[in-house]
């Protein structure tokens, strides 16, 4: 797979992420008080820990009903989330990313439960030491940070659980990464095809997987969106942060990975901002597509934006399910 040099390696990605902090930037806007979003219902993934827990406390703060959506922290991290906010809407429901049938089930429990969403905010993801089978025979990295928000986009539209309302579109936030700017090309032929990996192009891999997503993001737009904007689809890069993240990093690099991350990037609550802006602004309401790297409005990478591009990654997405059969 052929890459550029910004992010092929965790020093230059490191680097590159640092030297991005630095550059001064046009901000889109501010969150103000005439963007509460009180009554709206909020799905969020990843939420137990780093960007996705605290973009659940802001969601909360803003008036939002949050279910998160988790793995593991279940229930001390919703109680973190309501202690916090100081709102007690706020629910966890569990699931696992690198199984289908739990993402189905956590469409059908929120479906029963809480009934349609507002605002889905897509943000797990995963970087992974190296490469692991899920129970379906797929690639974690590839199944966690591209094919099961494709999966889970799917069943919502499919059960018809974005909320149309008179006053506002219902909105899908896809957290990505500048680093889908990094690949060349586009590997179609081994699309979904379980390769071994190790360490050393972890960060190659993740730049692929997110230029996948962006281009599924940029698709999903235009299917929803064909004669005017029903369901708002967002994403955006939140820059650096000093998450959890890097947690599988080889045991030598960790006290140095510390405190980079510590000096150099932003803690959760200041990089969920575009995350929030992009899900509760009025300033958004109405588009059909948008994309943020931290406050400053751009275009995605032209290969996520070709039509072809993602006509063709819809086609390979949705054969690889239904063949698996889901």
């Amino acid at each position: 797979m052929e890459s550029n040099k910004q992010y092929n390696s965790p020093f230059m990605a490191t680097l590159t992420g640092i030297k991005s902090l630095f550059v001064q930037r046009e901000r889109v806007g501010v969150i103000t008080d005439r963007d509460r979003i009180d009554g709206k219902r909020v799905l969020i993934t990843g939420a137990s820990s780093g960007l996705g827990l605290a973009t659940a406390k802001e969601m909360a703060r803003l008036g939002a009903e949050v279910i998160m959506a988790v793995r593991t922290g279940i229930p001390a991290k919703g109680e973190e989330v309501k202690k916090e906010s100081g709102s007690d809407k706020v629910h966890m429901q569990f699931v696992d990313l690198t199984d289908f049938d739990s993402i189905k089930n956590l469409v059908e429990e929120v479906k029963g439960k809480y009934g349609a969403i507002d605002i889905l905010i897509c943000n797990a993801a995963v970087v992974a030491s190296t490469a692991r089978k899920t129970k379906s025979g797929l690639e974690e990295m590839f199944m966690v940070n591209y094919l099961s928000t494709y999966y889970l986009v799917r069943l919502i539209i499919e059960n018809k659980m974005m909320h149309v309302s008179l006053s506002s579109n219902p909105r899908i936030v896809i957290v990505n990464s500048e680093s889908h700017r990094d690949p060349k090309v586009f590997d179609w032929e081994n699309f979904g095809v379980f390769q071994s990996y190790t360490m050393g192009k972890t960060v190659q891999l993740y730049g692929y997987y997110k230029l996948l997503l962006a281009t599924f993001a940029r698709e999903l737009s235009r299917r929803l969106n064909v004669d005017k904007t029903n369901c708002s689809v967002f994403a955006l890069c939140p820059g650096p942060v000093n998450s959890n993240i890097a947690r599988e990093a080889p045991a030598i690099f960790k006290p140095l990975l510390n405190v980079v991350f510590g000096i150099f990037f932003r803690s959760p609550k200041d990089a969920c901002e575009p995350v929030v802006y992009l899900s509760a602004s009025k300033d958004e309401e109405g588009k059909a597509f948008d994309y943020l790297f931290l406050m400053q409005r751009k275009d995605i990478d032209e290969k996520a934006e070709d039509r072809a591009n993602g006509e063709k990654l819809w086609e390979v997405s949705e054969d690889l399910v239904n063949g698996l059969g889901f």
